[in-house]
């Protein structure tokens, strides 16, 4: 990225990370996913609201498997997006309903926003949301040792972090490997650039000493797999973003990293909801569905 004399370039950032800005038909988008969503959510069994902790925002969404699968099905978590700041798990419903048609139970937790939290709280909040899950699977039908977390854009950051979570700092009775496998969707691996930007950097007031510890491209590698995708059409920033993930920890634990052709930051989204798209196939093969 280029820089000014004083430091980096606020404005070209800007261009590179506002994605409302580089996607004019973004309102039309988000209201496509609220009207699929609303449907989604009146799936046959779907607990809505179910808390997994007593701070703010701290429920999840819950959609069971379309049929019972001995043993437990498969549970894949997926963490919604918007800079940490914006959108809401009700808004992403419209990710379940294919899933839940293959065998997974879905999970769909929220998260409080900023600027009333930090990145940080909300991080911890999504580790809570994993312990929840892991306690209560069984319970809706659900194999706690199969747990797949899913994410876009700042939901990607989480999924690469909860990859690297030390889980029994988190509580004793959780399991090291809570989760070993996860997809990330144009998620974001290094957040040096976030700090210098005009529209974010407000409410996410990051300070390099949390650049570094919500990292994961700072990581040491972690034991599970990431499989790492972006929108062919996304700007050079997020292309830059999914490669650097696969640099820094390799090919074992990410075998995968690709772009999804003729998909920008939000749209590629819809190729995890589709069941003929390649980004759906993924998430199945982490899932043991294929």
């Amino acid at each position: 990225m280029k820089k000014t004399p004083t430091g980096p370039d606020t404005q070209a950032l800007d261009a590179q990370y506002n994605n409302r800005a580089r996607i004019p038909e973004h309102a039309a988008i988000f209201e496509r996913w609220k009207q699929a969503s609303a449907l989604a959510r009146t799936q046959a069994g779907a607990q809505l609201d179910l808390p997994y902790g007593d701070g703010a925002g701290e429920a999840l969404d819950l959609f069971p498997p379309m049929a019972p699968t001995a043993g437990g099905a498969p549970v894949l978590v997926f963490i919604h997006g918007g800079y940490w700041r914006s959108l809401d798990k009700a808004d992403h419903s419209f990710v379940a309903p294919s899933f839940t048609q293959d065998g997974a139970l879905v999970v769909v937790p929220n998260y409080a926003l900023a600027p009333a939290v930090t990145v940080e709280h909300i991080t911890l909040q999504m580790a809570r949301a994993l312990a929840w899950v892991w306690r209560n699977a069984a319970a809706h039908g659900g194999d706690p040792r199969r747990i797949v977390v899913a994410g876009h854009s700042a939901g990607g950051h989480a999924a690469a972090m909860l990859l690297s979570c030390r889980w029994k700092q988190v509580a004793d009775d959780l399991p090291a490997n809570l989760v070993s496998r996860a997809l990330s969707i144009s998620g974001l691996y290094d957040m040096e650039p976030l700090r210098h930007t005009s529209f974010l950097q407000p409410d996410l007031q990051l300070t390099p000493a949390a650049v570094a510890r919500l990292s994961p491209a700072f990581f040491p590698r972690p034991k599970g797999q990431l499989y790492a995708v972006v929108g062919a059409d996304e700007s050079e920033e997020f292309l830059r973003q999914n490669r650097l993930i696969r640099d820094v920890w390799g090919p074992t634990s990410v075998p995968v990293c690709e772009t999804i052709p003729g998909t920008n930051h939000l749209t590629v989204l819809h190729n995890l909801a589709n069941p003929a798209a390649r980004t759906h196939d993924l998430a199945l093969r982490q899932l043991g569905l294929r």
